[in-house]
């Protein structure tokens, strides 16, 4: 069995594999100064982002929450994967060779990491459905597409392929490939029987659901015989790669689009994904066996760079929501259930969110069928905001005709009204209410304005999951109460977002000097090629803060910045953190990736200088003090020597600021 993966190899793939290609796979990222990008983070809910990447350092962090680490630790905590796993990962993509320390011969690439391995095997699946397609026995599937107005090229774009008829075909294809039978029950492509395993999928059309990155994770089956007894469509079960309240079929198409346009329209079947793919709505997706849920808007909301200024839910009077969200549904009952659950939903988004239905209650596949690709472009193009139809829904329950029924209606529908996070909608909706109810403005105003005064509304509304980017109070506010500084958390000049070492005092953010130390250490781990020489010259006393000693020590343990000017950014904060105590990694990681108050790139080198020199002065006038105050305490008279030797020492050090300060 193959070793431990050589330190020069990990160092290598870490440095070919740019950390932010690897992020924006999973987040929208966005410029954030130089140098420097930020998007949602997501490991926690957020709606602001926090969550910060420094491909040059080849770091992230996240301001909210405090997770951080190097493009491995992204793929570990991202998707589950062993530190083996990911290094393996990310080689075979950069292109590098790993070699293993118990002096074999590299690992073969039919022997990777457990994770890989299912990901290789549903490749292979993948490829064998879409072989099967074009078989004599998967008619039936091809007429399926056909009738959909789907061609063979269609087909091959989506992935989509036939799971023959048959109890081990799969099986005995992939234990050929030397895939052994405990692995292909941990991807979910068989199942467990009384003779043993066999196909979990038989008989049926079969389409690919890949992740973010286009990975096959599991597969999605309708059947096509009578004889079938199972369900009409069949997913993968949860498994180590597949859990179905998070992917998304289509998001491995859409993503870049959904990024681009900031706009996601959600379907409710893998043909209405295709449909809406070959009418020209790419930012379509669906959901795998199961509803629209809360991890599924977190996933979209990253895509998206779902965010609104400030931080809250509820938003002021005036503020503009960005992008749009489109749920497609059937017109009958189940699709009026869809929508109403898709709008416990929305609170969770930013973007304006829209119900699209079609007048004849046809889903995007059967419209296009019938009326060609325009018919679903026209569809998503003009929808009905949710928060409408889920009124109008309501409003159905209720005889319009009589008091009581009015009365009910409006019972019913104003918490809604009051629950909006668009406070600047929620006079408009009234007005809209009242009339669709026949009733008067301020009775129904009244009666919104009571409904948000209830405690049940107000909890919702206060307390609603999102509120407040988690790990965070009001912008400028650690979770603890301290203030920001002036900068925000996310700053040089806010507060630390890491948790400091025990034992060891949190820094004061309103501090100047705890301030000026946390930038010049924040510029020393980015940018060591321009620190001036001057900072490896400062002594162990040069940080009061004793988190920021904590990190100097760390730095000093490194070979200071001319290590850092050696060997190049990423290389030197990992220097860093390798000497770096466990306790004190997170607020390395912090300080590297940390926004600087200078956003133009040609200005950096100066701006570098200009900290350094700062906190070289402050720690001279430190030492002019204590020199001045010595040199009142002694006697001349008693000890002329001693004086002396004190004079020249404060001279000497005032003549050190002297030329710093001419040179700056």
């Amino acid at each position: 069995m193959a070793g431990i993966i050589r330190r020069e190899d990990v160092d290598e793939v870490r440095e070919r594999a740019r950390i932010d290609e690897v992020v924006s796979a999973h987040v929208t990222l966005k410029p954030a100064g130089v140098g420097s990008l930020k998007g949602l983070c997501p490991f926690h809910d957020e709606r602001s982002p926090s969550f910060n990447v420094r491909p040059s350092v080849g770091r992230y962090h996240c301001f909210g929450c405090g997770e951080g680490g190097d493009v491995f630790t992204f793929l570990m905590k991202m998707d589950g994967m062993g530190f083996a796993e990911a290094v393996e990962h990310l080689a075979a993509k950069v292109g590098v060779q790993l070699r293993y320390e118990d002096g074999g011969p590299a690992r073969p690439r039919e022997e990777p990491g457990k994770r890989q391995r299912l990901l290789d095997a549903h490749r292979v699946a993948q490829e064998f459905y879409a072989e099967q397609l074009m078989t004599p026995g998967a008619a039936p599937a091809r007429r399926l597409l056909a009738e959909r107005s789907f061609e063979r090229a269609d087909a091959e774009h989506f992935g989509v392929g036939f799971a023959p008829q048959g109890w081990d075909n799969l099986t005995r294809h992939l234990q050929g490939r030397g895939y052994t039978r405990d692995e292909l029950l941990a991807a979910g492509l068989v199942s467990q029987g009384q003779r043993g395993v066999y196909d979990r999928f038989r008989g049926r059309v079969v389409w690919p659901i890949r992740d973010v990155t286009g990975a096959t994770i599991g597969f999605g089956a309708r059947k096509l015989f009578d004889d079938d007894n199972g369900p009409k469509y069949l997913n993968t079960p949860e498994t180590a790669l597949y859990k179905k309240s998070q992917v998304l079929y289509g998001i491995d198409l859409a993503k870049r689009e959904i990024a681009q346009r900031k706009q996601v329209v959600v379907v409710e079947g893998y043909t209405d994904v295709m449909a809406a793919h070959l009418s020209g709505v790419t930012t379509a997706v669906a959901t795998c066996g199961t509803a629209f849920g809360a991890e599924h808007a977190r996933v979209l909301r990253r895509l998206m760079g779902d965010t609104a200024a400030g931080g809250g839910m509820q938003l002021r009077s005036g503020t503009t929501l960005g992008g749009k969200v489109v749920f497609t549904f059937d017109g009958d009952e189940a699709g009026q259930k869809a929508a109403m659950r898709a709008f416990g939903e929305d609170q969770r988004f930013y973007a304006q969110t829209f119900v699209a239905v079609a007048d004849d209650g046809m889903d995007p596949c059967d419209l296009r069928v019938a009326k060609g690709p325009e018919a679903v472009k026209a569809l998503v193009e003009k929808p009905t905001p949710l928060f409408q139809f889920v009124i109008e829904t309501d409003l159905k329950e209720f005889d319009l005709d009589t008091a009581e029924g009015r009365v009910g209606a409006l019972r019913k529908a104003a918490p809604r009204v009051a629950g909006m996070r668009d406070t600047a909608l929620r006079p408009e909706y009234a007005r809209m209410l009242a009339g669709w109810l026949g009733m008067d403005e301020r009775t129904v105003a009244q009666e919104v304005k009571r409904a948000a005064n209830t405690p049940s509304q107000r909890a919702t509304t206060s307390g609603r999951r999102g509120d407040l980017p988690s790990g965070r109070g009001r912008a400028g506010t650690a979770q603890d109460g301290r203030p920001g500084g002036e900068g925000g958390p996310g700053t040089p000049g806010g507060g630390p977002a890491a948790a400091v070492p025990s034992g060891i005092p949190a820094p004061d953010p309103r501090d100047p000097v705890a301030r000026a130390e946390r930038l010049a250490l924040a510029v020393v781990l980015q940018y060591p090629q321009h620190v001036p020489d001057a900072f490896d010259e400062l002594g162990s006393d040069a940080f009061l803060t004793p988190a920021w000693r904590t990190v100097h020590e760390s730095v000093v343990a490194a070979g200071g910045a001319v290590t850092g000017k050696a060997v190049g950014p990423a290389a030197w904060v990992d220097e860093v953190l390798d000497r770096a105590p466990e306790t004190v990694a997170p607020i390395v990681t912090e300080l590297a990736v940390v926004d600087l108050p200078e956003d133009r790139e040609a200005a950096v080198p100066g701006f570098v200088e200009g900290v350094i020199r700062r906190l070289v002065d402050m720690g001279l006038n430190r030492r002019i003090a204590h020199a001045r105050s010595r040199l009142q305490r002694l006697d001349p008279a008693a000890d002329f020597e001693a004086y002396q030797a004190a004079f020249a020492e404060l001279t000497k050090i005032e003549g050190e600021r002297r030329a710093l300060r001419e040179t700056a």
